[in-house]
Formats: C-alpha cells, structure tokens, sequence
C-alpha cells in the first residue's frame, strides 16, 4: 500500500462551509487524498452534528490533524 497525502485547498476565508455539505440536517466533510501513483482518493464523513458552527470547528480540527500527518499539502 502507498503513502496517501491530503490534497487541501483552503478558501475558508472566502467560504467558511468549504469542505462541508449538508445532508438531510446533519454536517458532512469531503476531502479528496492522493496516493504516490497519483490516484485521487474522495473520503466523505459525517461531522455528527446538525449546527454549522460545531461542524466547522470539527472540520477544521479533522483538517488540521490530516495537514500534521501529511507531507504533502497543496495550498
């Protein structure tokens, strides 16, 4: 099995719900990680809540541990 390394583009400043969607009342978080072949990889989760503020906070944490474990981001 290959590396897998987050692939982030972060306009939160121009969009603070980049990355989330809502589904039927609950905050779902899409990410799209790439592996060395160069296959992009769409994980999609849901953030367990139905407030946007608590799911953007949780996105960002989520976000944040994926960038300190990967080396390779794009930003």
């Amino acid at each position: 099995m290959s590396a897998t390394h987050l692939q982030l583009i972060t306009r939160r400043t121009l969009n603070p719900n980049h990355h989330l969607w809502n589904n039927n009342g609950t905050w779902w978080c899409y990410v799209t990680l790439k592996n060395a072949e160069g296959q992009k990889i769409r994980h999609r989760f849901s953030l367990e809540t139905n407030d946007l503020e608590a799911a953007r906070s949780k996105r960002d944490r989520i976000l944040n541990a994926m960038a300190q474990n990967s080396g390779n981001i794009a930003a």
